[in-house]
């Protein structure tokens, strides 16, 4: 059963906690919203867990839910210490309420109950991708409607933003996320936990053209994505290889180039069915957003700040450090939904599976119906 978030008054300033913890980042942050001046971030702590998880080569969910109860508690003292603030300060709090790694999303929504229920103050509960679609407002201005395109681990959509909780699927993956496909090729070839940076890295000295790889759905006249046949493709070109790290570079090179090329056709495919929306004006300049933990990957960025310029879009992405996941974005959700007085019951459950856009997500799911709902 979904909850009905409860009404409040629309409120004009909030100092707000958030708290994030879907997969294996345990964050906390305080920022200070008032309407109509910039979010301000007066803290953001972030604790890693890339030490419990290398010698897997990717995230376990057992592991990574047992490092959130043993670092949630400290993180959220750190957050508050370096904002200068005291807890009765705090005029709501925020906590991703999903999608993502159950164990960890529990973690961190009971700590906020908690602090809601101890200090009487409204609970926010966050989807942790409103979190990345909104996130390019850490930073600076960008108003509604816009293109995003959210590339993560776990996800890889590109949706019409027209405003807060209204979200538009344009496409999303058929299979596997661009992010998985970067982790799948570290693993192959060895590189070690995080996948993607590493990959990133690797890539700097190799030659993108070596390697003749599958560019997916390029061309087609949709805007879907598919990285399953591109991960086999990076396998046998790998196990074919002499395996030196020549080969290796040129692979993740080649690699980094495929992923490039797919998002830029089908962002460009989006843009056209994002300016036919006849709730978009299509005669002004309309911001493009990449946000999620594969928007930080610099050549990804670059490429995709080139095709905004040719098709005369303003291309945002938000600073490094608030692309991959941070609390920073769940307490700028939060704050979001606090302006207009959305706050959520006590009772409001951790959800696994929560896409942004339920309706076409339950009605035509890309990835897949499980018994705990659509994934995209």
């Amino acid at each position: 059963m979904t909850l009905t978030p409860l009404k409040y008054p629309v409120q004009e300033k909030a100092l707000i906690l958030g708290i994030e913890s879907s997969c294996d980042e345990t964050a906390a942050s305080v920022v200070l919203w008032e309407k109509g001046k910039p979010i301000k971030i007066l803290s953001s702590i972030i604790a890693s867990q890339n030490t419990e998880h290398a010698p897997y080569g990717g995230v376990v969910p057992e592991i990574a839910a047992r490092a959130h109860l043993l670092k949630i508690e400290g993180i959220i003292e750190n957050a508050v210490q370096e904002a200068d603030i005291n807890y009765v300060d705090l005029d709501a709090i925020a906590a991703t309420a999903g999608p993502g790694l159950i164990g960890g999303v529990i973690t961190g929504l009971m700590a906020a109950k908690g602090i809601s229920m101890s200090l009487n103050i409204p609970l926010i509960a966050v989807n942790h991708l409103e979190g990345h679609a909104l996130s390019p407002s850490l930073s600076e201005d960008c108003p509604f409607p816009y293109l995003l395109l959210l590339v993560s681990g776990g996800h890889t959509q590109l949706l019409s933003v027209k405003g807060l909780g209204n979200y538009r699927r344009i496409g999303s993956t058929l299979d596997d996320a661009a992010g998985e496909a970067f982790d799948k090729t570290a693993k192959v070839m060895g590189l070690g936990f995080p996948g993607g940076p590493k990959v990133e890295h690797l890539a700097k000295s190799g030659d993108s053209k070596a390697v003749d790889l599958p560019r997916p759905l390029k061309g087609k006249n949709h805007a879907d994505f598919s990285f399953a046949g591109l991960k086999t493709a990076v396998s046998r070109a790998y196990n074919a290889s002499n395996k030196t790290e020549t080969a290796k570079a040129n692979i993740a090179a080649s690699f980094q180039e495929a992923v490039c090329d797919v998002l830029n056709d089908r962002s460009r495919r989006a843009m056209k069915f994002f300016i036919d929306d006849p709730d978009v004006n299509s005669n002004k300049k309309h911001h493009f957003v990449v946000a999620g933990g594969v928007a930080a990957n610099t050549k990804i960025r670059e490429s995709l700040e080139t095709l905004c310029e040719s098709e005369n879009f303003k291309f945002v992405a938000p600073p490094l450090k608030y692309c991959t996941d941070n609390a920073a974005m769940i307490a700028l959700a939060g704050a979001q939904h606090y302006a207009v007085g959305n706050f959520d019951n006590i009772s409001v459950k951790a959800r696994p599976r929560w896409p942004l856009d339920m309706i076409a997500a339950t009605q035509k799911p890309k990835s897949g119906y499980g018994k705990k709902g659509p994934k995209s």
